[in-house]
């Protein structure tokens, strides 16, 4: 059995929770927010028998895409400006970050 653990941009969130429910995978979604666009992120626990983690693993990458945004850019908290550019910068957002954990044990109650 694993645990896997999907941090997705929220853009994303009720798509792939949808597709995990049609697929019959339980999940736990939790609020969190990302460090470097201090945007909102969704957390998703889900746990998978072991033949059947290719299958979610697909599913994450079908619902989670990357696409481009235009962020404006945080003034330096006392480090050097001489990379600072006060224009907004266009960066890649989006996808998913996953973590495959395995499961020592296993209870519902």
């Amino acid at each position: 059995m694993k645990l896997v653990m999907a941090v997705i941009q929220d853009k994303d969130s009720n798509r792939l929770s949808q597709a995990l429910i049609k697929a019959n995978f339980r999940a736990t979604k939790l609020a969190s927010t990302g460090g470097f666009l201090r945007e909102g992120n969704t957390t998703f626990l889900i746990g998978t028998d072991d033949d059947q983690l290719e299958e979610l693993l697909e599913i994450i990458r079908e619902n989670c895409k990357a696409r481009e945004q235009l962020v404006a850019p945080m003034s330096p908290l006392g480090g050097s400006a001489d990379a600072y550019s006060p224009y907004p910068v266009e960066v890649e957002v989006g996808g998913a970050t996953v973590f495959v954990l395995p499961v020592e044990a296993f209870h519902q109650f």
